[in-house]
């Protein structure tokens, strides 16, 4: 009989040693790290990840693994989700979007907290990184439809992916990592309500979730606990009960022969992956026509037909919380209008508060093409424009954002961003140090690792 796709999976899984990694796969590693910690960093303050760390402090338990900046040590279980969760609460990590979207720097703690617990090295975690882009990049052209243009959200394929990573630090047998994919496969399927219409603090955690309960199917399968095999091809497996469209070549042939992370894409704004191209044309239009703001009578999005579904509801243009703010199309753009910019600050209670956001919001109307619907996803089209008071229209196309692989964040950017997002916490030079430590890391255990990145003081 043919091999099931999970123990496929879980064949590359054990097999793949740091040996195999080319010198550019190791290198884009340490820059989707140093990318991911610093979100961690910008994480650091919001209420979502304080709440759930105040849980776990208080439920407590064994010192296993640390917490990005705070330092806690906590059981590795517990500080998965709350690193997971530091990592995607701006959503400013990292994305791939084909038939379906992700997020996979989300699934890193999940290698980490292992490795400290296990005292891995950082080599290791390096494979496991590895891994972790590999299977949810493919995850994500899997099925035609995508399950997000099913209704599903896509912590539905971090689930089959996350007990691979833990399970590779953890050292399991290929039948243990069957199992761990069987079991962790079997019941994080998530609905797609969080990203749709007004969202909550659930918008971020649901993914970190399904990476959390990974590591715990990891070590559920290291004490001997199954799960089933067939999770994904099986009676009333993923494929069978999502229906038809399923491409098992896209997640199975020709692993080793390139790796898929080098085709993932950084974030250079703290937003939904689809508002990042109007927001650039946004803002080129608006600077190279040197547009007033009380000169602006309206503004035309023109998107693909998904994001008007995502981002134009009712609920984007009157957003009464940082999650919904942050997948508003109408609100990312007025913030692009009114600042010139948008960062991390465009999501604050004082600038959510801002009279000039809600003066021009509901100027900006969204116009889905089927043009640009056919281009996608290859390309991530948009046209901007901009007509102002005395009837003229400025305009700008374009087919990709700043942080795509034809267009991607340099070391400097990457470093400017860092720098952003972590300044308040570090001197100018803790942060170089961080940094330089991060582009060195395979040469320490993952344990000094942490310790390196905490907050003094």
């Amino acid at each position: 009989m043919e091999k099931t796709i999970s123990r496929k999976l879980a064949e590359f899984t054990y097999s793949l040693k740091y040996s195999d990694l080319p010198e550019n796969v190791v290198h884009e590693v340490k820059r989707y790290l140093y990318d991911s910690v610093g979100c961690a960093y910008g994480g650091y303050h919001t209420k979502d990840v304080n709440i759930i760390r105040e849980i776990y402090r208080e439920i407590g338990g064994k010192a296993q693994a640390s917490l990005f900046g705070f330092g806690d040590r906590m059981p590795a279980v517990s500080a998965t989700l709350i690193n997971s969760l530091m990592i995607r609460a701006l959503d400013f990590n990292d994305i791939y979007w084909k038939e379906d979207p992700s997020h996979p720097s989300d699934i890193i703690p999940a290698a980490i907290s292992m490795a400290e617990m296990v005292e891995a090295s950082m080599e290791e975690v390096i494979v496991a990184i590895v891994l972790a882009y590999e299977f949810e990049m493919r995850l994500c052209e899997f099925a035609t439809p995508g399950v997000r243009e099913r209704k599903w959200h896509h912590a539905t394929l971090t689930q089959f992916v996350s007990p691979l990573v833990a399970g590779k630090i953890l050292g399991l047998s290929v039948d243990e990592l069957v199992n761990a994919v069987g079991i962790n496969g079997s019941h994080n399927h998530t609905i797609g309500c969080p990203t749709a219409g007004k969202l909550t603090m659930m918008k971020n955690t649901v993914d970190p979730m399904a990476v959390q309960s990974g590591v715990f199917a990891a070590l559920m399968a290291q004490k001997g606990f199954s799960g089933t095999e067939a999770v994904f091809e099986g009676k009333e497996g993923l494929m069978d009960c999502f229906g038809e469209g399923w491409d098992k070549s896209k997640l199975v042939d020709n692993l080793g022969d390139k790796f898929k992370i080098l085709e993932c894409s950084m974030k250079a704004f703290p937003t939904e992956a689809l508002t990042h191209t109007h927001i650039t044309c946004t803002l080129k239009v608006m600077k190279d026509n040197n547009i007033a703001l009380d000169d602006i009578q309206k503004v035309t999005v023109t998107t693909i037909a998904r994001a008007c579904d995502i981002l134009f509801d009712e609920h984007k243009y009157r957003p009464d919380s940082r999650e919904t703010a942050d997948h508003s199309l109408p609100y990312c753009i007025a913030a692009a209008l009114v600042d010139g910019q948008v960062t991390t600050q465009s999501f604050s209670d004082s600038k959510m508060k801002d009279e000039r956001i809600w003066k021009v919001i509901d100027k900006i109307k969204g116009e889905a093409s089927m043009e640009f619907e056919k281009l996608f996803p290859e390309k991530q089209p948009s046209r901007v424009v901009i007509k102002t008071r005395d009837g003229k229209e400025y305009s700008e196309y374009r087919e990709f954002p700043k942080g795509d692989p034809r267009e991607p964040m340099t070391d400097e950017d990457l470093t400017v961003k860092f720098n952003s997002l972590a300044e308040n916490l570090f001197s100018d030079e803790k942060l170089a140090d961080i940094k330089k430590m991060i582009y060195s890391c395979e040469t320490m255990s993952a344990r000094d690792f942490m310790t390196q990145l905490a907050i003094k003081g």
